[in-house]
């Protein structure tokens, strides 16, 4: 009974997590990814060199400290269901990003239906990493809708789906593991090498994920006045044409549930790369953003749900062993 009640507390704080999220959006303060940012940034200053056994001890080091302790704290409460349900929710509150994510899809289909292009600009660094200057309204739609599809998954599922695999230190080590690819894993002359090990095991943390996001997102097409079976077909067909393993799987699904094209030229300062077209139909529209934030909305709400639901289900089938 126990152990029952823990995953109760574990689906109580996932769900209460979620709907502080929902509600309040990110802390505004005494955020714990930042501060998380501020002890790898630190570390990094002591680690750092230019290879890739150094980028791996960076990696370990940064991963397995916020790991124990929450090892420790789910250790600590695990009799006490009001302290354990109030770890999680803080964890998921910390780790989800999903209401700031629609909220900024948002305010980017304001901005291109106003036909102000200049505040659209400003608002596309809220999203990713492009350089804006010299995007027109199609292509800063395009990067909207593509970035919300991809962080759908960084910044709502795939938190959800390891707090469900393995409750607080699940949640907390993919947050980790998001966070330190954001710094270190991207491409360039300093983290070339150093960055290599958190950049493969942000890829290895999202395998499942993006592709329970393409899944999720296939299921609530008809939500946005999509086809199930044309977000599959494009799925199944584009997904692997992306250069990332799992940001492919998210866009494509989300390319057929929108019924549009993505992919194509993206400029991030000075490195310019060709992307594969995915999904048919035209490029994004203003009102294609819209509904992009609404399919982020859907899926992120479903993806509780199965969270929630896969914790009850893991404390019912350890009761039932002998």
């Amino acid at each position: 009974m126990k152990l029952l009640a823990g995953s109760r507390a574990d689906a109580a704080g996932i769900v209460l997590g979620a709907v502080l999220d929902a509600v309040l959006g990110d802390p505004r303060r005494w955020h714990p990814v930042a501060g998380f940012g501020r002890f790898a940034g630190t570390l990094e200053k002591h680690l750092y060199a230019d290879d890739r056994w150094a980028g791996a001890r960076f990696a370990a080091v940064a991963v397995g400290v916020p790991v124990a302790a929450a090892a420790v704290g789910a250790r600590l409460t695990r009799h006490r269901p009001l302290a354990r349900a109030a770890l999680m929710a803080a964890a998921t509150w910390s780790a989800l990003g999903g209401s700031s994510l629609a909220r900024e899809g948002r305010v980017m289909a304001d901005r291109l239906t106003a036909d102000d292009l200049p505040a659209a600009r400003e608002q596309l660094p809220n999203l990713c990493g492009r350089d804006p200057a010299a995007l027109d309204a199609p292509e800063l739609a395009r990067a909207t809708v593509e970035s919300l599809a991809e962080n759908t998954s960084d910044a709502v599922v795939a938190p959800l789906f390891w707090a469900a695999v393995a409750g607080v230190p699940g949640i907390v080590g993919y947050r980790a593991i998001n966070t330190l690819d954001a710094m270190v894993g991207h491409k360039s002359q300093r983290y070339a090498r150093f960055g290599t090990a958190s950049a493969r095991l942000d890829d290895a943390a999202n395998l499942a994920p993006s592709r329970l996001t393409a899944a999720l997102t296939v299921a609530a097409a008809p939500l946005v006045g999509g086809s199930p079976s044309r977000a599959l077909r494009v799925w199944l067909r584009d997904g692997s044409h992306h250069p990332s393993p799992n940001s492919g799987q998210c866009e494509s699904a989300a390319a057929g549930a929108l019924g549009v094209r993505l992919g194509g030229r993206n400029v991030y300062g000075s490195r310019v790369e060709e992307r594969p077209h995915l999904g048919d139909g035209s490029p994004p529209a203003p009102a294609d953003v819209r509904r992009a934030a609404t399919l982020t909305v859907a899926v992120g709400t479903a993806a509780v749900a199965l969270a929630a639901a896969a914790r009850l289900s893991f404390a019912h089938r350890r009761r039932r062993k002998p």
